[in-house]
């Protein structure tokens, strides 16, 4: 149970547990090992204490460690990666949703990061919130302190119950530990089993309104038109927060700017379908939970064409006009809960394009609770970007969720019904059923989903029409304690894919077995089986063309990923050596370097040597990520990005110093180029530099 305080006793959030009031706090030190050793008691003394005023909840972390040299203090970047560091970890769930839930982290070098975990599948680390934390190096481990406002979450002021879990991972011992999560078989996004925050009442969110303003100064100048000047602008605009009720938030957007948004994954496509990019716009990402649909028909890779196939709303696609970037004028989201009711719903308006005028685009999502862990609900969305059709598209769906399955097991099933309408195609239809079974030491999923030829969401993604997918896993692993192999599993994953009359068009299956060792090191290696039915030629990169016919083709694969908590990391994998009725070496190399918390280096070459009878072909894509943590929250981040086919290079330059919580500089430099062989052809230049001040009120 949390325990009250007066706003006078808040402890100094610094890392230092030397205030008085602390003595008063909850104490909750019993951690449990999730891994490597699940269901044991934690090999270090883990204590968390918790209190409260009217306005923030308040943790610390005391992280006993008998061998505090060897203590692994990670990054000390914003958002960085903490999962190759020694750190503890919050998740809050005002709602008791058991499905979403608030996740706020803190390494031993002070890096903190704040994510949403989202329907126990997905984790979205682009979200952002005012809070404060401090870390301290002793004797003994180190300590931390977490300070977060009651007006950066959403919640019911009528329940005093939340859900709620902390864990720490002790990462010179690959070891993780839970208070209440700690089922080996649950993914680090999922929060079905966790417990519960009790007494948390007369709390206040103030008048429930931040004001985020920002001034942007840009430059621009491209240096391929002779006699273009560099272009100087300046662009005021901001964001308005406004608690309407303490669950639900509305959001309006003047102006948004997106420069800090990272460099996209840069992809060349070897198939006939187009590639899925990510969303990175920070407006978008915030409550993006409140527009999940569908669950687990959409919750595999970001990167998996097969799962992100006909969703309904892709924000992505706003501020998008066949392909050309297009600024927004205002936008207005609605996101949180009411009446019992978990509402989202946006509607933005563009700027005018060379071929159509500003549009407005609108999304409404709306789900309920129903059983005890599940949920059903609809969604709606009107508008085409490109302002050539009229576009709606309207979705049911059932997401049901059992965390005590024949005991502790998982099972979910999740199902949709979708219908869209366009001016240009008509109406058409998509459905999906999804059961996944979780669990250890069996675990296996199946998915079955339809999508009309002319199912058409304007403002979702759809790159495969007139299709019936079947898509499965089935695993078995077996978990040994105190040996140098730590867990064993056996597994296979298929993919068919036919046409409305059941004919095979697409076909991957692949066996595989997974070596994990205690300290954390892994090795997959898998079979795969491939077929394509291809109907029409199509173009490889260079032009290298796939005639059309049946293609049958198998590879094997090795994959090495090391233990993250070195300081130096390597995550490599070869497939070799078969493609369509030819031959391929598809290598994928990424090194992690962090000598200390200051400095990151992330070389990645993701390179294919492709022959065919019809031609061939190599292609590399190299990447490099680098961060210098000057302070906390301080940091410069570097991008760099180079393929061979289309011999573009980009390189971003992002400086960002949150020096108050809510207040913020932030500096950008980005280039753009082309490098035919050894001659580098400048593109455009752009920089900004935008200071940004959160009122709240």
């Amino acid at each position: 149970m949390a325990v009250r305080i007066d706003a006078s006793q808040a402890p100094v959030i610094d890392g230092d547990l030397s205030d008085p009031v602390w003595a008063k706090a909850a104490v909750i030190d019993k951690f449990t090992q999730k891994g490597p050793n699940p269901g044991e008691p934690a090999t270090e003394r883990t204590v968390l204490r918790i209190l409260y005023d009217q306005n923030n909840l308040y943790f610390s972390f005391y992280a006993y460690d008998s061998h505090p040299e060897d203590i692994i203090p990670g990054s000390m970047q914003r958002d960085g990666r903490l999962s190759a560091a020694d750190s503890v970890a919050l998740y809050i769930d005002p709602g008791q949703t058991r499905r979403n839930a608030y996740n706020f982290e803190v390494g031993a070098a002070g890096g903190r990061t704040d994510e949403l975990e989202l329907n126990n599948t997905q984790e979205l680390k682009e979200w952002n919130a005012i809070w404060t934390s401090g870390a301290k190096r002793v004797s003994d481990g180190y300590t931390v302190e977490f300070s977060i406002p009651f007006a950066s979450l959403s919640y019911d002021p009528s329940k005093t119950v939340w859900g709620f879990d902390a864990g720490r991972r002790i990462r010179h011992k690959n070891e993780r530990i839970y208070w209440g999560g700690w089922a080996p078989t649950l993914e680090f996004t999922d929060v079905s089993q966790s417990g519960d925050l009790t007494g948390i009442e007369n709390i206040s969110q103030g008048l429930g309104l931040d004001v985020q303003v920002y001034g942007v100064i840009r430059l621009k100048h491209d240096w391929q038109l002779p006699g273009d000047g560099a272009g100087i602008s300046f662009t005021a605009g901001g964001n308005a927060f406004y608690k309407v009720t303490s669950a639900l938030t509305d959001t309006l957007t003047v102006n948004p700017d997106f420069s800090d948004a990272p460099l996209d994954v840069r992809q060349v496509n070897t198939t006939r379908f187009s590639l899925f990019t990510p969303e990175t716009r920070v407006f978008f990402l915030q409550d993006v939970a409140a527009f999940e649909f569908g669950g687990r028909n959409f919750a595999r890779s970001s990167q998996d064409r097969s799962s992100n196939n006909a969703r309904p709303f892709f924000s992505r696609n706003i501020g998008l006009a066949s392909g050309t970037p297009v600024s927004l004028r205002v936008g207005d989201k609605l996101s949180g809960q009411y009446g019992g009711f978990d509402i989202g719903a946006l509607s933005v308006l563009t700027d005018n394009t060379p071929n159509s005028d500003g549009q407005v685009l609108s999304v409404v999502r709306v789900t309920h609770p129903i059983l005890s862990e599940s949920k059903f609900g609809f969604i709606f969305t009107h508008g085409d970007p490109t302002g050539q059709t009229s576009n709606t598209v309207g979705g049911l769906d059932f997401q049901y969720y059992a965390s005590n399955f024949f005991g502790r097991n998982i099972f979910q099933a999740d199902a949709y019904y979708m219908r869209s309408h366009s001016s240009k195609k008509g109406d058409d239809d998509s459905a999906a059923l999804a059961l996944n079974f979780p669990n250890d030491p069996w675990s296996g999923d199946l998915v079955f989903k339809q999508i009309g030829a002319n199912f058409t969401p304007a403002l979702g993604f759809v790159n495969r029409t007139d299709i019936r997918q079947y898509q499965g896993t089935g695993a078995h692993l077996t978990r040994y304690r105190n040996m140098f192999l730590n867990q064993l599993e056996f597994g296979t994953d298929y993919l068919f894919i036919t046409d409305f009359q059941n004919r095979l068009e697409s076909r991957e299956n692949d066996a595989y077995v997974r070596f994990a060792t205690t300290r954390g090191d892994e090795l997959w290696l898998r079979a795969i089986n491939s077929y394509e039915d291809v109907p029409a030629l199509f173009n490889l990169p260079h032009n290298v063309p796939i005639l059309a016919g049946p293609y049958d083709w198998t590879n094997v694969s090795a994959r090495l990923r090391s233990f993250d908590g070195r300081p130096l990391a390597v995550d490599a994998e070869v497939i070799c050596c078969s493609f369509y009725n030819g031959r391929s070496i598809h290598s994928i190399v990424k090194l992690s370097y962090r000598p200390n918390p200051y400095f990151e280096f992330i070389p990645s070459w993701d390179g294919s040597f492709i022959e065919l009878p019809t031609g061939s072909v190599d292609i590399h894509v190299l990447a490099l990520d680098s961060v210098v943590n000057f302070l906390p929250d301080m940091q410069l981040a570097l991008q760099a990005q180079y393929d061979n086919i289309s011999q573009r290079f980009a390189v971003s330059l992002r400086y960002r110093w949150e020096y108050e919580p809510g207040q913020e500089l932030f500096v950008s430099v980005g280039q753009a180029a082309v490098i035919p062989g050894q001659t580098f052809v400048p593109g455009a230049t752009q920089a900004a530099i935008r200071l940004g001040h959160t009122f709240r009120y």
